[in-house]
């Protein structure tokens, strides 16, 4: 399981003009599924996410979390975070896990947030119809709050 976190004071998704996906201040997540990964990921990585420290406090300092704050959180499937670039021109993305596994993943990560009375929204073109919606027709914005972008590997953190 693979994520990429933004800090953002606004995001969205759009498909075909129509927004699909909207928050607040919070975080932006490209939540990527891999072949070998379960439920038993989304625990530690939800604690992750709602405890990590980096949004400011009333000294400027970052000490609090999405929890202290009462963010929002973005969650945009992303299995293009599997990508393989070693070889070739194109990537290759097999090491992504098929719809059929991460999108109810994707949606038991949604819901480990939402548990902790966080709002959260969730983008996936694989959950929904897209007969007629090309690649170009999708945008996602987002509102850098800071600096602070943060990757996971669940795969690098790993003790062999």
């Amino acid at each position: 399981m693979r994520a990429l976190i933004q800090r953002v004071s606004r995001a969205s998704v759009t498909v075909d003009e129509k927004v699909v996906g909207e928050i607040g201040g919070g975080l932006l997540v490209l939540l990527g599924i891999g072949h070998g990964d379960s439920g038993a990921q989304i625990k530690t990585l939800t604690e992750k996410i709602v405890h990590l420290r980096i949004f400011e406090d009333d000294a400027g300092k970052m000490n609090r979390s999405l929890l202290d704050i009462g963010g929002e959180t973005l969650v945009v499937s992303q299995f293009t975070l599997y990508a393989d670039m070693r070889r070739g021109r194109p990537p290759g993305f097999t090491d992504a896990a098929p719809p059929a596994i991460a999108e109810p993943l994707v949606e038991r990560f949604k819901d480990a947030i939402a548990a902790y009375g966080l709002k959260v929204e969730v983008f996936s073109l694989l959950e929904r119809p897209v007969v007629g919606v090309s690649c170009s027709s999708i945008w996602a914005f987002l509102a850098f709050r800071g600096v602070i972008t943060g990757a996971r590997r669940d795969d690098l953190c790993r003790l062999p």
